[in-house]
């Protein structure tokens, strides 16, 4: 272009800029759409964490524990773990018994019902409820959320007890993403 002709275009854009694209070009690109398409099918199948979980369940012949909780967590979220205990003989005093490093860098928000005793005894965090009759349940609700540092994962075992005696222990393994 000859010095002080003045096009309709801003500088760096051209007549090449406004001609017609060709049929692929008015359309997304393929590649970006097999992408974002394989992401959601990705995050629908659960595999980069949410969904249900199956509880995991142990049996004695005192009581059946039922723990569930998600076992593939995002780095920051927020999830729900649920403990189910029903007695099949009296349970004079009933505790939960959860390791440290279970809970290690995470925040848990609410435990509900709240225990009528909490202590650390023998390495681990014990809830005690009092007793609970053959044929009764408890059910008890975890709120939490993972903390940045916890980044691999985190594993322990959910321990029943009557008084001092372990009666079931449901392990748990909880994989963390970024």
């Amino acid at each position: 272009m000859a010095a002080g002709e003045t096009t309709p275009y801003p500088d760096g854009l051209g007549d090449s800029h406004a001609a017609r694209a060709g049929w692929l070009g008015r359309h997304a690109n393929l590649l970006s759409l097999v992408v974002l398409g394989t992401l959601m099918a990705l995050a629908l199948s659960g595999v980069l964490a949410g969904g249900r979980s199956a509880p995991r369940v142990a049996e004695t012949a005192a009581a059946t524990v039922a723990v569930t909780t998600p076992t593939t967590l995002r780095n920051g979220e927020f999830f729900e773990m649920r403990i189910r205990v029903a007695a099949k003989a009296p349970i004079a005093k009933l505790g939960l018994a959860l390791p440290p490093g279970l809970w290690r860098d995470m925040t848990v928000n609410t435990v509900i019902p709240a225990a009528s005793e909490e202590s650390f005894k023998d390495g681990a965090f014990r809830f005690d409820y009092g007793a609970l009759g053959a044929g009764e349940v408890l059910e008890v609700k975890v709120d939490g959320q993972i903390n940045p540092p916890l980044t691999v994962g985190t594993q322990g075992d959910v321990t029943l007890y009557d008084g001092d005696r372990a009666i079931a222990a449901v392990p748990l393994s909880i994989r963390v993403l970024p």
